[in-house]
């Protein structure tokens, strides 16, 4: 399965510890396609549903549901906890999520 950067993907992020976000749950690829072609591992943000507002967190919709991509808990998997891929994000989202990257890690 070819993984894209920003494709929003289903994960399996079971076993976590304390605060992290778990079960299966929608994540957005951040790792980029260089990356992701050769390497057994990719970096994901998880989505969420709840409706906390952070600034780490960018609203997004998927699936004609509003959600907000998890920038304060990115994290590497291997690809194998990758159960499918679901969905893109738009332009729009993609740049709320570099932005919003780009603020919180290297600003």
């Amino acid at each position: 399965m070819e993984l894209i950067q920003y494709q929003i993907v289903l994960v399996n992020l079971d076993p976590t510890i304390g605060s992290e976000i778990s079960k299966t749950c929608p994540c957005v690829i951040i790792s980029p396609n260089e990356m992701n072609k050769y390497l057994q591992t990719i970096v994901i943000a998880p989505m969420t549903s709840s409706t906390k507002s952070y600034p780490t967190r960018v609203a997004v919709k998927h699936g004609g549901k509003k959600g907000w991509v998890v920038i304060d808990q990115i994290r590497t998997v291997d690809r194998r906890r990758i159960v499918k891929i679901l969905d893109q994000l738009s332009v729009k989202e993609i740049d709320q999520v570099k932005s919003v990257l780009y603020e919180t890690y290297v600003a």
